[in-house]
């Protein structure tokens, strides 16, 4: 792990992430794991599952999940939450066997793999350890969401933001160098067509390329809208009519790949 992002979820902050101002991502995420993941009982391997809000999830409907982190402290929150098999690990070299699962999430892994080669072998250890068959979910950060994040909560005001932004557009690569608190930690952006062709190109068939929060990320009023049942099923549907629209999904603040082995 790079130092950096090692200490940045050390502070523990993504424990209750998904849970505040993560909601929709959350929410979004879940509603498409259920129309991709195989029906349960499944085997999935949560990897870069940090505490284990998606692992509890898929194990209360009746999957086999193990999650692997290279974050100690994510291990431990993920145990003391209910996850039943945890391990420390590396999405680069995934410690089971060939053709052992029948589904892997990559939620987090591939946006802290600044290089490419490493980001591909993530997704060729992924497919290695998937059954013929078997489907991936590989989430990616937007190129553009340090751009639009920085707009609604007034970033662009505190110094050195806008060098950093500028430097995402550039290349991607996303850097934090004086640990500022409000700010993410070392990243890499996609740029969204460029996830689905790393995808397809470790080998996987691509099914869907699809943006998670899509326009609803920029709601100020979400948990409200989350906590009608009314207005949440309107909400969904409207994103899901939207997801796959490829002039919205840089816009996104996170992006799904999903990928299927073949045979």
């Amino acid at each position: 792990m790079d130092p950096e992002i090692d200490a940045y979820y050390d502070r523990g902050d993504e424990q209750g992430r998904l849970s505040s101002w993560g909601r929709l991502e959350l929410v979004r995420t879940q509603e498409l794991l259920l129309r991709f993941l195989p029906p349960p009982p499944a085997r999935v391997l949560d990897v870069g599952g940090g505490p284990g809000a998606y692992a509890v999830w898929l194990a209360e409907r009746g999957h086999d999940v193990e999650l692997v982190d290279p974050v100690e402290l994510h291990l431990s929150q993920a145990r003391a939450a209910g996850v039943a098999h945890v391990r420390l690990g590396d999405a680069r070299e995934l410690p089971f066997g060939d053709a052992s699962a029948d589904a892997v999430l990559a939620l987090g892994p591939l946006y802290h793999l600044p290089d490419a080669a490493d980001r591909r072998r993530a997704l060729e250890e992924a497919l290695r350890v998937l059954r013929p068959g078997g489907v991936l979910a590989a989430a990616a950060i937007s190129r553009f969401a340090s751009t639009i994040d920085g707009l609604f909560k007034d970033l662009f005001a505190e110094p050195g933001f806008e060098q950093v932004v500028e430097g995402d557009l550039r290349d991607g690569r996303h850097e934090n160098p004086d640990r500022h608190p409000r700010w993410f930690t070392t990243a890499y952006l996609h740029v969204p067509e460029d996830l689905g062709a790393e995808v397809a190109a470790t080998g996987f068939a691509l099914v869907a390329l699809l943006g998670i929060e899509g326009p609803g990320a920029f709601l100020p009023d979400i948990d409200d809208r989350l906590d009608d049942p009314v207005q949440r099923a309107s909400l969904l549907r409207a994103l899901a009519r939207v997801e796959a629209e490829p002039s919205l999904l840089g816009a996104s603040p996170h992006v799904l790949a999903v990928g299927r082995k073949p045979g």
